[in-house]
């Protein structure tokens, strides 16, 4: 057998818990995202997850500001728009909204992938649908 294979504990026998890689408590690095915050708890209801930080990224249609949720923070499903396809609950993905103009209102969820290939699609028609 090959000692990369995961092998089965038996049934009978404990498992050992995971570990997340951040102290339990911590908060984001943005300082916004404590209790009542948004409601993002951990999937495993452990404690509020952990959002990363805003940042303001350049690209050739304006300035956008890009938050990375991880999928233990994505806990509601939403529509990418950049392939009109379901986010899960549980699937990292990025929240990205306009750096000038009404901001939060036209913050959209976003799977990282469909980010990155924004630029190549060009016009933003959606297949499918009636105009």
């Amino acid at each position: 057998m090959s000692p990369r294979r995961a092998r089965r504990l038996p049934p009978d026998q404990p498992r050992r818990p995971r570990r997340t890689g951040r102290p339990a408590g911590a908060w984001s690095a943005a300082g916004q995202d404590g209790p009542g915050a948004g409601g993002a708890e951990g999937a495993a209801g452990g404690g509020p997850a952990v959002l990363g930080p805003p940042r303001l990224e350049e690209w050739p249609d304006g300035d956008w500001v890009v938050r990375h949720v991880p999928g233990a923070a994505a806990v509601k499903q939403y529509r990418c728009p950049g392939c009109d396809q379901e986010i899960r609950p549980g699937t990292a993905h990025v929240v990205a909204w306009p750096a000038t103009g009404p901001g939060l209102q036209e913050r959209r969820h976003w799977h990282t992938a469909c980010w990155r290939r924004r630029p190549r699609r060009g016009p933003q028609a959606r297949r499918g649908r009636a105009p």
